[in-house]
Parts: structure tokens; sequence; C-alpha cells
């Protein structure tokens, strides 16, 4: 196969012992849709124990080994889609969107139609090209179920700079988050350090490690408790996959509706994770910029049930 431009390894544990080969690798790569994990196996894109295996339904055992190769992008097209988009700011430069959530950032594995790329497509014709026609104008990126400020560069000069400023980390990023639990006098504020890298035992999931993994740091500051709850600011030094969500969770509070790192919740439909604010200087017109983005009814919603005071919030 010459046309491998990815791959993933995978060992299949007690959990998923049983079970349709297709749901588990649809359970490992969140990017994925199901129809494109289907048509990787039919297409002999899947080895089973170093076998090929087409068979979808086919059911797995512990310790099987499974190897799913991704060929490159196929030749689409991501047509311009008419989505609402929350516009903080714009300039010749960049476009500031205030993120809704289950909103996927970019195109990938299949799933080529309801993105940010696809709503920012109709929105504007300029956009950088740095990234190809999957992620044009796109620098950084939040994850689905994560609401809040996303830069996107107009241009393949402004795209450089900002991707150099994420890269310094002169480009300050702050979020807001319900977590469960409430923390002691003396832990109101704190700072976690250490590594993030692929959990050993389920790729869908990052997890703190002792090597193989990339530095990660927050600094969290409670804002307000009320029984059972904290609302929590957390300024992030660093941008991993899962960054925040697995760091909490690393202090024993983890974010409310979070159901990969903490545990469902029936009146929370997603992880209440807001990407609040966005401090920079602008290297191309050498200004200070200090953005806050709103947040979403949902999560006004859920922080008004618990008794949070969040006016401040919501501007």
């Amino acid at each position: 196969m010459e046309n491998i431009k990815n791959f993933f390894e995978f060992v299949v544990n007690e959990e998923y012992n049983q079970v349709r080969l297709d749901k588990f690798i649809s359970s490992q790569i969140d990017e994925a849709t199901r129809s494109y994990i289907e048509k990787l196996i039919d297409e002999n894109y899947v080895l089973l124990n170093s076998k090929v295996c087409n068979k979808n339904g086919k059911k797995i055992k512990v310790g099987d080994k499974i190897l799913v190769n991704i060929p490159e992008d196929e030749d689409v097209d991501i047509l311009p889609e008419n989505i609402e988009l929350k516009i903080v700011f714009e300039n010749d430069d960049f476009i500031l969107i205030n993120k809704k959530y289950d909103m996927v950032v970019h195109p990938a594995y299949g799933n080529y139609t309801g993105t940010l790329v696809n709503a920012l497509m109709y929105y504007t014709e300029n956009l950088s090209s740095v990234n190809g026609k999957i992620r044009p104008g796109i620098v950084h990126r939040l994850d689905k179920d994560t609401s809040g400020l996303i830069l996107v560069a107009k241009n393949n000069n402004s795209h450089a700079k900002l991707a150099t400023m994420f890269g310094d980390k002169t480009i300050h990023k702050t979020y807001l988050c319900i977590v469960k639990g409430n923390f002691s006098s003396e832990n109101l504020q704190g700072r976690i350090e250490n590594l993030i890298g692929r959990d050993v035992k389920d790729r869908k999931k990052m997890a703190i490690v002792e090597k193989n993994g990339k530095i990660a740091i927050s600094n969290y500051k409670v804002i307000q408790q009320v029984e059972g709850y904290s609302l929590v600011e957390v300024a992030i030094e660093t941008g991993r996959t899962h960054q925040i969500r697995v760091h909490m969770k690393s202090i024993n509070h983890p974010i409310l509706g979070d159901t990969v790192y903490g545990s469902a919740d029936k009146n929370v439909k997603r992880q209440m994770l807001h990407a609040y604010k966005l401090d920079f200087k602008n290297p191309i017109d050498n200004k200070e910029y200090n953005f806050t983005a709103p947040l979403f009814d949902d999560f006004i919603d859920i922080a008004k049930k618990l008794k949070f005071d969040i006016e401040d919030y919501k501007k």
C-alpha cells in the first residue's frame, strides 16, 4: 500500500472482548465516521493479527493486534455551507470565532460536512492555504464539544505569524469550566505540570505518562464553589490534546459532563468547558488584543441550576 499517510495500532483489552471489529475501531478513532471505518475494512486497510480482515462484524478477543491504515485524503471537494458563525472580531488578517459546542473544527476521516471549515468557506473566500483544502485558515483547534474562542487566519502571512505565536506561547488562553467536587482552602489555585501522551490502554484517551509524552502546563484558579461543584478558570501554557480535561481529572475534579475522563450526567449533554479568553500582541500591527467570548445557553443553564453567579461571563 503506497498511499498510506497514517496508521493506528491497537491491542484489544478485556473491555472490548467479543466486540465487533468496526465498533472497536470507531471507539478508538473518534474523528472518523462509522461509514468511513466500514470502508477502510471493506477495502483491506485493516489488519487483524497481521492478516487483512475485511469483515466489519468480526468479533475480536483479548490480545488481538489491530492495525488500521489511513490512506491519503480522497479527492473530495469541501463545500461551503450556510452555517451560522458567531464572529467576535475580524480584520484583514484573522477572524476570531466563538465556536459553538457540537461542531468539529475541520473535515477528517470521511466527515466532510457540518464543520467549522465548511461554515468559513461560505462566509469568506479569504482563508490561508497553508494547511491545504481540508483545513483552510485553521491555526489551532478545539474539541468538538468544547466551545469558545478560535483564531482563523485569512492569509498565509498571518497564518505563519499566528502559528509562531502559538509555538512561542505568546498567545494566552484562559478557559472556564465547571468541575465536580470542592477544593480545600489551601488548593484554591495551583499549577499542574507533567507529561501527557496517548493512553496505552485506550488510544481514544490521553493520559499523564512518565515517558513518550509532551510537557503540559495548566494553571487553575477556583472562582466559585457550591455544594459538590466548582467554577474554575484554567490558563494554559501549552495546548496538548484534551489537556485541561486530563489535568482536572488528575486532581480528582473531572469536568462536569465529560464522559471520557469523568462520568455521564443525564442533565448535561457535553463537557462544561469553554475557551473564554484570548490575549496576545499582534506582530502584524503591533497592537495588544484582549478578547472574551460569551457563554452559550447550555453552559449558562447548567451554571444557573447549580446556583453559580456567572453574570460576568455572559457578556
